[in-house]
C-alpha cells in the first residue's frame, strides 16, 4: 500500500471572475493541489473557510474585499495569498501583522506573472550598463489607469539598480503631437498603448553606444497567472513567513546582491 502526501486545500474568493476562473481551473489540473471552497461576493468566507478546511486563500477581488479576506484569513489560520492590487501601503502592512500575529504564511503580490517579474528582474540587471532605457506597456482599451502599475514600478526598479542616477533623455525640439514621447521617470521614457486583442504586454528597450537590449513578455490568457499563484501558495503553506513579492517566491536575489556577489559588476 502507498500513501502519497495530501493535497494542498485552497479557497478561491472571486472563484468566477476572470482571474478566479483561471485559478479554479489551475488548481483542479495541478498535482498536489485541491480546490475546496469556490467563494464569491455575497457568501459567508468564515463559514466557507472553516467548512472546507482550506490552509490557503486566493483572493483576486477588490481592494476592500481582499483586505477584509485576507484579514478574516488570517485569523482563522488560513494562509491569504492576494492578487488583488490596491490595498495600499497601510492594508499590506496590516495583513503582514495579521499573519506574523497568526504566526501563518501570506503573500500580497501584483503581479502572479513569473515572465514579467523575470523581466523586472533581468531589466534591473542590465540598467547600469546602458545609457538610455524606455518601457513600451500594452493592455486592451478597458484598463483604466496609464502607465500600468507594472511598468511604473519597473521604471522605480532601473533607477534603484543605477543608484537613482537618471538615464538620458532627449526631449525633441520640435513637437507637433504633444506627448509623443510618453511620460517620464528619471530619464526612463514610458508608453502606454491600449489595443483590442491585447491582454498585457511589457518591453524594456536599453540603448547604448551602437547597440541596444529589448526584454520582451507577453501573455496570451489570464492562465498566465496561474503558475506564479500555485508557486506562491505552496511557499506560504511550509514556512510561516510573509512575501511581499514573487522574486521572494521565486528565491532569486536582488541585482544588488547579484553584483557585490562579482557576478555583473556595477560600471
Amino acid at each position: 500500500m502507498t500513501t502519497g502526501k495530501a493535497p494542498l486545500r485552497v479557497a478561491v474568493s472571486g472563484a468566477r471572475g476572470k482571474v478566479g476562473r483561471e485559478i479554479v481551473a489551475g488548481l483542479a489540473d495541478a498535482p498536489g493541489f485541491e480546490c475546496v471552497a469556490e467563494i464569491e461576493d455575497g457568501d459567508d468566507l468564515t463559514t466557507a473557510l472553516q467548512s472546507s478546511n482550506a490552509r490557503v486563500l486566493v483572493d483576486f477581488t477588490t481592494p476592500q474585499s481582499g483586505l477584509h479576506n485576507a484579514l478574516t484569513a488570517a485569523a482563522l489560520g488560513v494562509s491569504p495569498v492576494i492578487g488583488t492590487t490596491g490595498l495600499g501601503a497601510s492594508g499590506v502592512a496590516e495583513v503582514r501583522a495579521a499573519c506574523e500575529s497568526a504566526h501563518v504564511g501570506g503573500c500580497i503580490i501584483p503581479n502572479f506573472a513569473v515572465g514579467a517579474v523575470l523581466l523586472m528582474w533581468l531589466a534591473q540587471l542590465a540598467a547600469p550598463h546602458f545609457d538610455t532605457a524606455e518601457i513600451i506597456e500594452a493592455h486592451n482599451p478597458l484598463k483604466h489607469d496609464a502607465p500600468s502599475g507594472t511598468a511604473l514600478r519597473t521604471a522605480q526598479l532601473l533607477l534603484e539598480a543605477r543608484d537613482g542616477h537618471p538615464f538620458e533623455h532627449s526631449t525633441p525640439s520640435t513637437e507637433p503631437l504633444p506627448g509623443t514621447r510618453g511620460g517620464e521617470l528619471g530619464g526612463v521614457a514610458v508608453h502606454a498603448l491600449r489595443l483590442s486583442g491585447v491582454l498585457a504586454d511589457q518591453s524594456v528597450i536599453f540603448g547604448a553606444q551602437s547597440q541596444t537590449l529589448a526584454l520582451e513578455h507577453r501573455t496570451t490568457s489570464r492562465a498566465v497567472y496561474v503558475p506564479g499563484v500555485l508557486l506562491a501558495a505552496r511557499a506560504i503553506s511550509e514556512q510561516p513567513r510573509f512575501f511581499d513579492n514573487l522574486e521572494a517566491v521565486l528565491g532569486l536575489p536582488s541585482a544588488a546582491e547579484v553584483r557585490s556577489r562579482g557576478i555583473i559588476p556595477k560600471t
